[in-house]
């Protein structure tokens, strides 16, 4: 029974993605960098692991989305869709907000309600965190990709002076 109502919610995420690209980020452009030139980063970058993501899980960059996939680097949630449904309350709780968002977690809730707890748990964690829904992740793609996750997720860092 959860294929069935995954395969819905696949089906529903096909449709609303393409009017999302179109209609709320019609003025967001394609990231300059395709998945086998983000494998030629350094071996501790933002970009190599995203370049690494793509790869693992046989995935392409979907145009004007790729922050997405950053933000599951970021966060740790998986690509399951269930995990898809707790990176948009993650997001709502970093401060998202947006329609296609708040209906990806009403239908998502409706649909696989059993994962509610962890929905709700991925919402503090979003709570917990630096604001980062809204960064440029293009533009930190040399950044070193662990010390970019442990300053979103506000972890001490040492600072050598």
């Amino acid at each position: 029974m959860k294929k069935l109502r995954v395969s819905f919610l696949l089906f529903v995420y096909g449709i609303t993605q393409k009017l999302y690209r179109t209609y709320f980020k019609k003025k967001k452009r394609q990231w300059q960098f395709n998945e086998k030139q983000l494998l030629e980063f350094q071996e501790d970058s933002l970009g190599r692991k995203l370049g690494e993501f793509y790869k693992r899980h046989g995935f392409s960059m979907i145009p004007k989305m790729e922050n997405h996939d950053v933000h599951h680097l970021i966060t740790g949630c998986g690509t399951q869709f269930e995990d898809e449904i707790a990176m948009q309350y993650l997001l709502l709780g970093n401060g998202k907000l947006n329609a296609h968002l708040l209906a990806a977690i009403v239908l998502g809730s409706l649909i696989l309600p059993e994962y509610f707890r962890m929905y709700i748990k991925a919402y503090k964690k979003g709570q917990d965190m630096k604001p980062f829904y809204h960064w440029d992740f293009e533009s930190l793609l040399w950044q070193n990709f662990d010390h970019l996750k442990d300053f979103i997720q506000q972890k001490n860092t040492t600072a050598l002076y």
